[in-house]
């Protein structure tokens, strides 16, 4: 039967560490735009309690968006074992395209998809290239839109990339800013003939546009007379946070529904990592959906307290990572069921259960 698999991973982790030190010196507002009436060393001592987040990665300003999504393609390529001109489609989940370092302006023409083709040095002008702007879960619904064009025999070979450079597009007054870094990641999905159940079992994704989507979006600074920044992420953690842990678990719950899944034939749970305290708690949230409160320690690998929030990234990146054994104490193997998973802009939720051959 034809099959969905992945054959090939990368992924780009920028080599600037930042920090939680590095903000030591910013002044904070809360949302309503007062200043905040804490230091800074409080304000950040707060946030590692509830994020865990200790350091984060920040891309160097020689280098664009695009750039690192070649550079975790090319991985990926390497890794597949692949022609890269036989690649049937280029799809690369971000959010802002290249942002100039220093005027802070978004690009997104041509694609970030156009722009890996021709940094990769694709010829065949049969690949076609596909942005997919989804917020946080891009990069994944990258991989159930390959999926869907592998079982309509429409591609055979599938190039799926998440990258993002949030540090440029955060608000300096804003605590949230903390969260956020820069990465990308890649697989290549091929069509495969599989007699075994293999590869892409299942997935699901919801979009809730009504009110949802003022909870993470643009916006001016936090600081009232700060210089307005056509590039500025804000979001409402709270409204965010309820959000996902209601409807989190409950999307994966179907994916897994959809394929015959119980819990307890998951191997692992990727996991998008916003902040730690959210995740353990739609870990926790999805095995009381079966009845069960002891959650395994290794089910949800977790990146968050040293690369941050790399948004797009966040999920292949750290598949790469414990697909080559970079992760101690986590690893995959033949046969294992994995679920992959992620919650952000829009608001949108997506899943996707996988079987490893």
């Amino acid at each position: 039967m034809r099959r969905s698999i992945i054959t090939g991973t990368g992924k780009y982790i920028p080599e600037k560490v930042i920090t939680n030190s590095y903000f030591q010196d910013r002044i904070f507002y809360t949302d309503e735009q007062q200043l905040y009436d804490k230091p800074a060393s409080e304000v950040i001592q707060k946030f590692e309690e509830i994020t865990e987040i200790k350091e984060r990665r920040y891309v160097d300003d020689s280098l664009f968006n695009s750039d690192m999504a070649t550079m975790a393609a090319e991985k990926a390529i390497e890794a597949a074992g692949i022609d890269r001109n036989e690649l049937d489609y280029v799809i690369v989940g971000h959010n802002y395209g290249d942002i100039d370092p220093e005027l802070n302006r978004v690009n997104i023409m041509p694609s970030i998809s156009a722009k890996a083709k021709h940094k990769l040095g694709i010829k065949n002008n049969r690949c076609r290239t596909y942005d997919m702007t989804f917020g946080c879960p891009g990069w994944l619904e990258g991989m159930i839109l390959g999926h869907q064009f592998i079982t309509a025999n429409l591609a055979q070979k599938v190039l799926v990339i998440g990258s993002e450079t949030l540090s440029r597009a955060i608000d300096p007054y804003d605590r949230n800013s903390m969260i956020f870094a820069d990465g990308a990641g890649a697989m290549i999905l091929e069509a495969k003939d599989e007699s075994e159940t293999n590869g892409v079992l299942s997935y699901m994704t919801i979009c809730d546009n009504g009110e949802e989507i003022q909870y993470l979006q643009n916006a001016n600074s936090l600081n009232p007379n700060a210089q307005d920044n056509p590039t500025t992420i804000t979001m409402k953690g709270r409204k965010i946070y309820e959000y996902a842990l209601k409807k989190v678990p409950a999307v994966i719950k179907t994916a897994m529904e959809l394929a015959n899944l119980d819990i307890s034939e998951v191997n692992k749970v990727f996991l998008h990592q916003a902040n730690a305290k959210m995740d353990h708690a739609m870990i926790d949230r999805l095995f009381r959906l079966y009845g069960i409160k002891e959650v395994p320690h290794d089910i949800a690998p977790m990146t968050v307290q040293f690369l941050g929030n790399t948004s797009v990234a966040t999920v292949p990146t750290m598949y790469d990572m414990v697909v080559r054994g970079e992760m101690e104490g986590q690893a995959v193997k033949s046969g294992d069921v994995i679920i992959f998973a992620s919650v952000g802009a829009g608001m949108n939720i997506n899943a996707m259960t996988y079987r490893i051959p």
